[in-house]
């Protein structure tokens, strides 16, 4: 039996800011990384941006140096099997391991459709994935993106960018139409159009099979080939170990505001983890910022720190030259109140509940504004157009409408 003053399950970005984390209040106790990936931590957002534009950033200056910088030791290719939260061990295929406390930052998995995974069939999520991709791109190939989300969207710019023949198949009519108001939306999808990617909306990719050195993809009531297809739909939170563990599951891990989970000594932190946010009530955040802030926090926190997880965080998108930060909750199906400085090109948009309370603020094309957006959230009142409109600094009151 092996021991480890602290054990994290998972070694992704969670697992690197918790590592340091625990550095800021304990210099030499014992940290233990099992990873289930075939690298060490790296940047994830990398995957599907900078490394895609920026010739200046290299594959190595992704990592994170998380061994050298906290003496963690990563096993990688690893698997926990088993955690006994009560006598505090847990099995893996690397041995048995003792542990004083223990971090799920067990992340989540792709979702899939009825394709399997091949040289020509990514379900993007790693490194690993990367670097397949990236062998595929220029070179004169076709490559279906499917998926109008986040990772669909930032791979099909990546790849179109990178002299790549692509197709991007989402189910909205328009992309981006479930997330943002009407005109923006319209915007969005002539921005992709305009830069040569091939858009086929309202269509869901269901499956699909490989035939020889080309991949069928079933879309709907019709089939199309590619020479390649790439899957990024979001994940599922993987929590198979903890709820063996007998730990309270409900999409995602349930954790209190320290973090711990209903067992003492153990907790969860980043895409798994569903917590109290201070403003949003309840959530699962499946980004950058949360990662690493609630990392870090969870970190202090198992060494020792009596502080609490408070941050809101945002998330973001760069695409050509379309950038946003967002809080809270973005959908169409919400009211929305439009501030803009340049119409669909720089301003704010407000998301509405049914009781004219703000639920999200998308930041577009602007370089400040979070902090105020998370008081906007904070503020348990009905707004008006009034209320919103000039109420950021970097807008001008030029509202297009109020949808």
């Amino acid at each position: 039996m092996q021991t480890a003053r602290y054990l994290i399950v998972g070694g992704g970005m969670v697992a690197d800011a918790a590592a340091r984390g625990i550095r800021e209040r304990d210099s030499d106790g014992s940290i233990v990384i099992i990873s289930n990936d075939v690298d060490e931590p790296y940047t994830r957002p990398a995957l599907s941006k900078k490394l895609w534009t920026d010739p200046d950033f290299t594959e190595d200056d992704n990592y994170m140096n998380t061994s050298t910088d906290t003496g963690a030791m990563i096993h990688l290719g690893a698997q926990v099997t088993e955690v006994d939260a009560e006598a505090k061990t847990a099995t893996t295929t690397v041995g048995s391991f003792e542990f004083e406390k223990l971090l799920f930052a067990t992340g989540g998995q792709p979702k899939t459709i009825d394709l399997e995974a091949g040289d020509r069939v990514i379900f993007f999520r790693t490194f690993a994935d990367y670097r397949r991709l990236a062998e595929l791109a220029g070179r004169n190939l076709e490559i279906a993106v499917v998926g109008g989300g986040f990772i669909g969207t930032e791979l099909a710019a990546a790849l179109v960018q990178n002299t790549t023949r692509t197709t991007l198949v989402f189910p909205d009519d328009t992309l981006g139409a479930s997330v943002f108001p009407p005109d923006l939306a319209e915007s969005f999808h002539r921005l992709y159009a305009d830069k040569g990617v091939n858009l086929v909306g309202g269509t869901k990719a269901s499956g699909g099979r490989v035939d020889g050195d080309r991949v069928v993809l079933d879309c709907g009531d019709t089939t199309r080939t590619f020479d390649a297809v790439v899957i990024g739909l979001g994940i599922e939170p993987l929590t198979d170990v903890a709820e063996a563990a007998g730990l309270e599951v409900d999409d995602g891990i349930l954790v209190d505001e320290s973090l711990q989970t209903s067992r003492p000594g153990v907790y969860a932190a980043g895409d798994v983890a569903s917590y109290p946010d201070r403003i949003l009530g309840r959530q699962r955040v499946e980004h950058v910022d949360n990662a690493k802030s609630m990392g870090a926090v969870a970190g202090r926190i198992m060494a020792g720190s009596g502080e609490t997880y408070t941050h809101t965080p945002y998330f973001y998108t760069n695409v050509f030259d379309f950038g946003y930060q967002a809080v809270g909750t973005l959908s169409s199906e919400l009211r929305t109140i439009e501030d803009w400085q340049e119409p669909q090109t720089k301003g704010t948009v407000y998301y509405l509940g049914d009781d004219d309370r703000v639920q999200g603020v998308l930041l577009v094309n602007l370089g400040e504004g979070l902090d105020d957006a998370r008081q906007i959230l904070a503020e348990d009142w009905p707004h008006t157009r009034a209320d919103l409109v000039g109420r950021l600094p970097s807008g001008d009151g030029s509202s297009e409408g109020n949808r």
